[in-house]
């Protein structure tokens, strides 16, 4: 089989992968539809343990309404239960999930989330389906067409994405400037040491965990990954947060150093769309 068929088998099958996904999902059958999505309250929250492992998140104690008895029900995150909690005080609302017909097997979320419609798979199989298209345009007119393929198609999805990046960059700016200062503490450092199986290579995760009051009285315990000089060595310092007063889990140690991040990623965004621009100009100019 050459080349050509091969490609043309690929764009067939993944084709008919994303229709047979997109029809289920119009019939309300997949596996995210079918699941049960509640909101939960964190009811009590234990403090890391100096020293311990960040696996797992921060142990919480989570309580939900349970729709179909009616009744309250109290669970921990203890195991594998979904997203990692690394923000967590009493009260705070977080997402609770599970398989229609087993509420044993919950799953966490940072936050309530609407009911999904499972197009994540069919749309990265249409995905698939343009990568194999452009490659076969590439075997059949020349190596031009894929970087026209490439990238003019991402320039375009860049540029139409680029307002919406620079909108959300002035919000998370509007959003630092109007941020509370707190006192907070770190009361914990978290280490966890993995090694590579394949090489014997040892690699070391050092996470820092915060402790902090907002003025409204809410006691907070956060993993802080950023913004933190020397991290290992930083278990007792006092630090000044600046948190969100509507959620404390948006907070930092240092709003100069985000706001440059946000100016980055829009400079990383425009020079990406430069870049593909020339890409697709390039297999242009070599038709």
């Amino acid at each position: 089989m050459g080349w050509d068929k091969f490609l043309a088998l690929w764009c067939a099958v993944w084709g008919a992968v994303a229709v047979v996904g997109f029809v289920r999902s119009l019939a309300g059958v997949t596996k995210a539809q079918r699941t049960v999505r509640l909101t939960g309250w964190i009811a009590r929250v234990r403090e890391p343990r100096h020293g311990g492992s960040r696996t797992g998140g921060i142990s919480v104690v989570v309580s939900y309404h349970d729709p179909a008895s009616g009744q309250e029900v109290t669970v921990t995150n203890d195991g594998e239960r979904g997203e990692m909690i690394t923000s967590a005080w009493e009260g705070r609302e977080i997402g609770v999930s599970h398989p229609r017909g087993r509420p044993h097997a919950y799953q966490f979320s940072n936050t309530p989330k609407e009911s999904d419609r499972g197009l994540g798979w069919p749309s990265f199989a249409v995905f698939l389906v343009y990568v194999g298209l452009v490659v076969l345009a590439m075997l059949e007119w020349g190596w031009p067409w894929a970087l026209i393929g490439f990238g003019g198609t991402w320039a375009v999805s860049g540029a139409v994405h680029l307002p919406g990046a620079v909108r959300a960059k002035n919000r998370r700016i509007e959003k630092l400037a109007a941020m509370e200062t707190v006192p907070g503490r770190v009361v914990a450092v978290l280490k966890d040491v993995s090694v590579d199986q394949d090489d014997g290579h040892t690699s070391t995760t050092i996470t820092p965990v915060v402790s902090f009051t907002t003025r409204e009285g809410t006691a907070v315990t956060a993993y802080c990954t950023s913004n933190l000089p020397d991290p290992a060595g930083a278990y007792g310092r006092d630090v000044t947060v600046h948190y969100t007063p509507a959620d404390p889990a948006d907070f930092t140690l240092d709003r100069a150093a985000e706001q440059r991040s946000e100016e980055r990623e829009v400079t990383f965004h425009v020079l990406a769309i430069v870049v593909l621009v020339a890409t697709a100009v390039v297999g242009v100019v070599f038709l």
